[in-house]
């Protein structure tokens, strides 16, 4: 037993189960990479400042959940937590937006870091799948994001999830409705922390999950009365757009999301069979953001999908992923010489694209073909000093049993025809 164990909140990811997180990374990452999004990196730490400018000073993530250190040298660094800040100053250091092909397409996959109370379904380190479009004001790209992501979900086999939909706003008209807003929630009956975001972040208080403050808010006003003319008309053209796509989707006026940079178009991917943490993903637009971290006016959309959450509701579900298998063949050598032409053949069969593996460590028949099954590969290779006499190899089916001779030479060849 080792000393050590994972920080509180965080988890390890261990063969089998890694191999699940890995297939729903591809399957999120497949949509975009067809159209037209390049992957960008970017690190795990950033400027504090990054953070408090781009996603709120006012915001939960930045005033209780932001892992804040200083270097030797004096600089503060947060650890991110979330994907979007970071990619845009990336994109903007790089000048990525002079190139002249906007909208600027990116996506990326990593891990982001939290302190909140660890539950089933929110961690301190969580992974996640973002995509970013840089540059354009276009309710068709907000479409296509929401699309892409619906997509992926789907050739995962999800279908018990649901898109909510609402739209805050503009710097036109989301002024007017905060001031309404706040008139109506100084009126309630809060604790001392609501009536503070009360007056720095109202939009928040809407996205309350306790009961109490739920009632309360039975009556409060919402953005979408107050929207102008232009937002309304983008955001019917983003509705018509999906609709026409056939693409289910709920209004949900109260959608305000945990982050100050959202305008206009805002939405998230819920899952029903994941209790309180039902949130799977989810994004919008952010049409003031480059211009908060110092860059110029750069309309732009994007969103997050959480892999940890997406991994929690296959299982709700009950969809277990077709997953090839880390091993197709596995070489069982019975002597040193054996060895050595098994190890050659093992390494022609991974050049040619079979996945292939080798029992080490000297291991008698038994054993090795105990390791054989274990591996899950659909063919074993025996070779013993009777067998290098008569210059066969025995290959074992291990699905059927059988057992055939075949040339040492004719290895590759063959199991490339039997694997297709």
């Amino acid at each position: 037993m080792s000393t050590f164990k994972a920080p509180k909140g965080t988890y390890d990811l261990i063969p089998p189960a890694s191999a699940t997180y890995l297939a729903v990374r591809e399957a999120i990452a497949a949509p975009l990479r067809n159209s037209g999004y390049g992957y960008i990196e970017t690190p795990g730490f950033e400027n504090v400042e990054l953070f408090a400018r781009g996603v709120g000073e006012s915001t939960d993530i930045v005033t209780k959940e932001m892992y804040v250190f200083e270097t030797k040298g004096g600089d503060r660094l947060a650890l991110r937590p979330e994907g979007t800040a970071s990619v845009l100053r990336a994109a903007l250091e790089a000048n990525l937006h002079k190139a002249g092909n906007l909208p600027v397409k990116l996506w990326y996959s990593g891990s982001y870091y939290r302190y909140e109370r660890p539950q089933k379904g929110r961690y301190r380190h969580f992974s996640q799948v973002g995509a970013e479009a840089i540059g354009a004001e276009d309710p068709a790209l907000d479409a296509e994001l929401i699309i892409l992501a619906d997509q992926a979900y789907r050739s995962l086999g999800l279908s018990n999830f649901r898109i909510l939909l609402n739209s805050l706003g503009d710097k036109e008209c989301r002024p007017v409705y905060r001031a309404a807003l706040q008139d109506f929630l100084r009126g309630l009956d809060l604790d001392d922390d609501t009536r503070r975001r009360v007056e720095s972040n109202p939009l928040r208080v809407l996205d309350d999950k306790r009961e109490t403050v739920q009632k309360q808010l039975a009556g409060a006003p919402l953005l979408r009365d107050y929207l102008c003319d232009a937002c309304k008309t983008y955001h019917e053209e983003v509705r018509s757009l999906l609709t026409a796509q056939g693409v289910s989707f709920e209004d949900d006026p109260k959608l305000v999301r945990g982050l100050d940079y959202y305008t206009r178009t805002t939405f998230e991917f819920v899952h029903d069979g994941l209790g309180s943490q039902s949130a799977v993903g989810g994004g919008g637009r952010y049409d003031g953001l480059s211009e908060m971290i110092g860059g110029p006016a750069l309309p732009s959309v994007g969103w997050a999908l959480g892999v940890d959450r997406t991994v929690l509701a296959l299982q709700a579900e009950g969809i277990e992923l077709q997953l090839p298998p880390t091993t197709s063949v596995f070489a069982v050598p019975l002597g040193e010489e054996a060895r050595r032409i098994l190890f050659a053949k093992v390494t022609e069969l991974r050049k040619v694209g079979i996945a292939a593996d080798f029992s080490y460590g000297g291991k008698g028949l038994k054993a090795a073909m105990k390791a054989a099954n274990r591996s899950g590969a659909r063919y074993a290779l025996v070779l013993g000093e009777r067998d290098i006499a008569e210059g066969v190899v025995q290959l074992k089916d291990m699905e059927s049993g059988e057992q055939t001779a075949i040339g040492i030479n004719e290895i590759v060849a063959e199991l490339e025809s039997r694997l297709g």
